[in-house]
């Protein structure tokens, strides 16, 4: 037991007054603030847990979160996760991803959906796209050139520089 030093009455203390309703539908600024690698409840597949939070234009601190399938048993779900993924990457400009810990810091322009209410659930927002922001860079390109052919002007690729 630890002892607080002072006695919190709750008649005292703010209330919240953002809640957890879902921002409104829209294009919003989204920053990367923190991601994982987790394993599916089914212990079957693996996916990249992103937090993300709003920059902006409005509902700024408000924070949304994307599970992104990387690896699972049914196709289909895999390949949309991976696409997903590839738009993220982009969106922030990564060439590549080896750690999830690569993600955080990056901004992007998200397509924010609500979720409606489902049984024991209540409606939540989801990041249904992933677009660069205005004046961001350009992922690097993330293959070599196809056969022996040397990148132009004989420098080393940004991909094979360590």
């Amino acid at each position: 037991m630890a002892n607080l030093g002072e006695a919190f009455n709750v008649n005292e203390l703010p209330e919240d007054q953002g809640g957890f309703d879902p921002i409104p539908a829209g294009d919003y600024h989204l920053k990367v603030t923190d991601s994982s690698l987790e394993d599916t409840k089914a212990g079957t597949g693996q996916y990249i847990k992103v937090r993300c939070d709003v920059m902006g234009p409005s509902h700024q601190g408000r924070v949304l979160f994307t599970n992104i399938n990387i690896r699972n048993p049914n196709p289909k779900a895999e390949e949309i996760g991976r696409q997903q993924l590839g738009s993220l990457l982009r969106a922030i400009g990564l060439a590549s991803l080896t750690d999830t810990d690569q993600l955080i810091g990056g901004e992007f322009s998200g397509k924010v959906t609500v979720k409606p209410a489902d049984g024991q659930y209540s409606a939540s927002n989801e990041i249904k796209g992933f677009k660069a922001i205005s004046g961001s860079p350009a992922p690097a390109p993330s293959a070599a050139p196809a056969g022996n052919a040397a990148p132009a002007g004989g420098a080393t690729p940004p991909w094979a520089k360590k």
